[in-house]
């Protein structure tokens, strides 16, 4: 498909979608952290996903062979997919699906931030820089709400800390040679890359195995299946057709599922401010979305 210079109907059905899909796959995360540590369930994720998405590359013809040119380039990217997740899985272990998935997902921010300074033609408008500015009011507001059972500042940093990284990921793609490649190979440098420093860290922070079930396992294959390999595949390609900042605006509509389903499946406590701070990241979607 043809870059587009603006947001279609299809491609606003496939971003609300993969939204709900990352929102539920933050649920799924909490629930598989009772059996397995965290960064090493990230480790398996990668490992599991490299062999899908290496059967996926197989039956559609795309070459499995990694460019010495983008050597550099995928490694980094690589690396900070590991850091992102080792953060991200981290945090949801000490805190709320809720908070973490609001400050999370304030990666459009850094992203448009990067994306006008670094990115011709993708320079912030006055209302995209104000809707900007709503949802990372709404972030903030979510910070310093400190009422929720589960609450810990350094869950709150390293879910910022992982929010930075997917947004350097995003801009690495457009700016580096490995904005030349397919999306599947893209993916695999990170896949392949991630899964051997997430598995070699897991030991340091604590037992592999807690008190592992079934669920946990299915928990497991969902983020390899429909995340961490045919999920991101298709963010990848959202992202090489539609402009960067309005494909990671869309992220914003995450935390409001995630958030939901929080409330609804893990019963967790969901006080007004934090419904306040959605109302201003969904005020700053249609703002940075508005033509």
């Amino acid at each position: 498909m043809e870059r587009k210079a603006h947001l279609d109907q299809f491609g606003t059905i496939a971003l609300t979608a993969f939204a709900l899909n990352l929102a539920v796959n933050q649920v799924v995360v909490k629930v598989t952290n009772g059996g397995l540590e965290p960064v090493f369930a990230a480790g398996l994720r990668s490992v599991g996903a490299v062999m899908v998405l290496t059967l996926w590359m197989w039956w559609r013809g795309v070459s499995l062979r990694l460019s010495m040119v983008t050597l550099w380039a995928g490694v980094l990217s690589g690396v900070l997919f590991a850091a992102e997740f080792t953060a991200l899985f981290t945090a949801i272990d000490l805190s709320t699906v809720s908070r973490v998935s609001i400050i999370f997902y304030s990666m459009p921010v850094w992203l448009a931030l990067g994306a006008h300074v670094l990115l011709p033609g993708e320079a912030l408008t006055g209302k995209r820089a104000l809707g900007l500015l709503l949802a990372m009011s709404g972030v903030v507001l979510a910070i310093f709400e400190r009422d929720q059972v589960q609450v810990s500042w350094l869950g709150d940093a390293l879910a910022l800390f992982a929010a930075m990284c997917w947004a350097a990921i995003a801009l690495g793609v457009r700016l580096t040679p490995l904005a030349k490649v397919p999306p599947a190979q893209q993916l695999y440098w990170q896949l392949i890359v991630s899964a051997p420093i997430l598995l070699l860290l897991a030991p340091l922070f604590g037992p592999l195995v807690r008190d592992i079930a079934p669920i946990h396992l299915v928990g497991l294959a969902y983020q390899i299946i429909a995340v961490a390999s045919l999920g991101f595949l298709a963010w990848f390609w959202l992202m090489s057709v539609y402009p960067a900042n309005t494909v990671a605006s869309f992220s914003f509509l995450s935390p409001v599922f995630a958030v939901i389903l929080g409330w609804l499946v893990l019963d967790e406590q969901v006080g007004v401010q934090i419904w306040a701070a959605l109302g201003l990241v969904a005020a700053g979607i249609f703002l940075i979305n508005r033509r």
